[in-house]
């Protein structure tokens, strides 16, 4: 799978499609919380927004540390489980303040094999009333997978989810999870494993079995977990990539075995430092890295995507109907942002209606781009005009937005930047990242949309953009706006700039037919 080769290379691959409108159960998930009691961290999150494509209203994450010394003991770590239940404590007054009660609480790996861990689940009822779900290694793929498939609806492969003392492997295809199955892969279960020569060949041994039960050969290999992120990242800096959203960041196999060998001679301290990487977290990146690399030839994906979507959303996919897990997260996402922000909310769909002529012929990956943008084009309004474009930039390339992978990131920011700017020479970050995540007719499509886009909101307070039309007349190379006469005087000489500029970038003569 590859959900941005349409984009770059103008097939049309895709096969997600937008939805025609949210229904009636569209607000029945506006607020859920869930606690997620790992072997590493424990954490709080808070959902918010649009059910399909969340926001995370709170984020709040703990590294306890409750599975350090599981291996050695059996048991869970005396400080780790001070430090969770202390969590705990403080996360369970935070919901209860709020208003959500009860929380959605999981508990994974460290808790599920720890001979305490009953014990522990029954100080946690005591201390806070809240009942821990001990998800079983299957259940934990399981809700992985889930998170996955949050993200991805049309996503095909396997997905490789690394806790502090487990991994957990499932298959995704056409919507539907199997094969779910779990090892003691995790760092912290591995950490006391005797050398280095040893270790590699445990983790060889215990992956050619996961292989033998998982079968056959799969196009992505979806990562999920905070040490497979670490990796990411650093690869990110090794390749001194120009974007730093993890969530559908690509690497190839080559990619993941060089950043292997260059994190062994590596300055990892001055790395954590630099990148803001915890101590706890950095510490597990060696081990991880190992297993990564040992993952990568046995399974040979053709391509590994990371997944900052996981368990915790995975649980927010189970309260889903299958209704609206069908639905297209990114326009979700966008529907929500023009709701709440918008000056002239569900504008945005007459604009998407009347931009799509000059984009007629283009596959659906791109036509849910054009949609996105037109969505979102007039949601940082109230910022000051110097800097809405810089804004629009910013929000693209780094909001939290499901379903859209690096170039459509890069897509959607140009086309928003040129809605408010027709030149974009003055912005040097937005070109580096035009020029080396897109081609050049895609960074063009994009300039068009945004003028397009510019020229169509000149008619965003009126019923007129509904009955006008735009249309390109390839024979004789003209762009033509159609305008009831009655409405003819709504093309002043800010419009007629806008279209101008537009017919230019099209290559085209402007042309203005009322009827």
């Amino acid at each position: 799978m590859s959900e941005s080769r349409e984009l770059v290379e103008g097939g049309a691959l895709a096969t997600r499609r937008e939805p025609d409108r949210p229904d009636s159960g569209y607000g029945d998930l506006q607020r859920v919380g869930v606690l997620d009691v790992g072997s590493n961290s424990v954490r709080l999150v808070i959902f918010d927004g649009a059910a399909r494509s969340p926001t995370y209203f709170y984020n709040e994450k703990i590294l306890c540390g409750l599975g350090a010394s599981l291996a050695e003991t059996g048991r869970l770590d005396p400080e780790g489980r001070r430090r969770a239940l202390k969590a705990i404590r403080r996360f369970s007054l935070l919901a209860r303040s709020m208003g959500l009660e009860p929380l959605n609480c999981v508990a994974t790996a460290a808790v599920r094999n720890a001979i305490d861990g009953s014990e522990f689940c029954k100080d946690v009822l005591d201390q806070t009333g809240l009942a821990l779900e001990v998800a079983s290694g299957e259940r934990e793929a399981r809700l992985s997978a889930q998170g996955v498939l949050l993200g991805w609806p049309d996503a095909e492969g396997l997905v490789c989810d690394i806790g502090g003392t487990s991994m957990e492997l499932a298959e995704i295809a056409n919507g539907r999870i199997r094969n779910c199955a779990t090892s003691d892969l995790g760092p912290l279960a591995l950490i006391r494993a005797a050398g280095e020569t040893g270790l590699g060949k445990f983790i060889g041994r215990e992956l050619k079995n996961l292989r033998s039960r998982v079968g056959r050969r799969f196009p992505v290999l979806f990562l999920v977990g905070g040490s497979w992120r670490v990796i990411a990242r650093l690869d990110m800096e090794r390749r001194n990539y120009p974007l730093k959203v993890l969530h559908e960041y690509k690497m190839t196999k080559s990619s993941v075995i060089e950043t292997v060998k260059w994190i062994r001679s590596a300055d990892l301290d001055g790395l954590r430092s630099g990148l803001s990487i915890s101590q706890e977290r950095m510490s597990l990146v060696p081990i991880a890295s190992a297993v990564l690399k040992s993952l990568v030839r046995n399974f040979d994906p053709e391509e590994i995507a990371v997944s900052s979507y996981g368990i915790r959303e995975g649980l927010l996919y189970d309260r889903m109907p299958d209704s609206l897990r069908r639905r297209d997260p990114l326009i979700e996402a966008c529907r929500y942002m023009e709701r709440s922000a918008a000056r002239f909310p569900e504008f945005g769909d007459a604009l998407y209606e009347f931009v799509l002529p000059l984009f007629a012929e283009r596959g659906p990956e791109r036509l849910r781009l054009v949609k996105a943008a037109c969505l979102l084009h007039d949601t940082t309004w109230r910022a000051h005009p110097d800097y809405r474009a810089e804004i629009c930039f910013d929000n693209a390339t780094r909001a939290n937005l499901g379903g859209l992978d690096h170039p459509g990131r890069v897509y959607l920011a140009l086309a928003l930047f040129h809605r408010y700017k027709n030149s974009r020479a003055d912005a040097p970050q937005l070109n580096e990242l035009a020029k080396n995540l897109l081609p050049p007719p895609c960074i063009l499509d994009a300039e068009v949309l945004g003028k397009a886009l510019r020229f169509g909101s000149m008619f965003s307070v009126s019923s007129s953009l509904g009955r006008g039309r735009l249309a390109i007349r390839p024979a004789e190379r003209s762009l033509v706006f159609f305008l009831p006469s009655e409405l003819k005087d709504l093309y002043g000489e800010v419009a007629q700039s806008r279209f101008h500029a537009l017919a230019r970038a099209t290559n085209c003569r402007p042309r203005v037919e009322t009827f």
